[in-house]
């Protein structure tokens, strides 16, 4: 196997990546004011710390989005090959569906898409 072609590109790809790093080092701007340390994004000073807690609710829709996210990869590569995979491919598709739907209705049921108040009978 001739590794020469690969061993060159490394090291190529080291040698550009030291060079852009020692330049930065050396050409850079280097200056210490008032509010060089300080955090600034969009033109709005921070305020407060990093560390700000979150709703439950916020992980579960994040959750679900990775979910359904993913669903969707899956239906897409499915798509572009369900001709070659014919009407197996299509039960097997429509199966997958159906189990994601199944755990939609019951995640709906159980009350994990209500955000609102609590408008459900209970029972007594």
């Amino acid at each position: 196997m001739n590794l020469w072609a690969f061993a060159l590109y490394a090291v190529l790809v080291l040698f550009i990546a030291g060079a852009m790093i020692g330049l930065s080092a050396i050409l850079g701007e280097r200056h210490k004011e008032r509010f060089t340390d300080e955090t600034y994004e969009g033109g709005i000073p921070g305020e407060g710390t990093a560390r700000a807690r979150f709703s439950v609710k916020f992980y579960m829709m994040a959750m679900f989005f990775v979910v359904f996210d993913l669903e969707s990869v899956f239906l897409y590569t499915w798509a572009v090959s369900a001709r070659e995979l014919g009407w197996l491919g299509y039960g097997e598709a429509l199966v997958f569906i159906l189990v994601l739907v199944a755990a939609l209705v019951y995640l709906w049921r159980l009350g994990a898409l209500d955000w609102g108040p609590d408008t459900r009978r209970k029972s007594r």
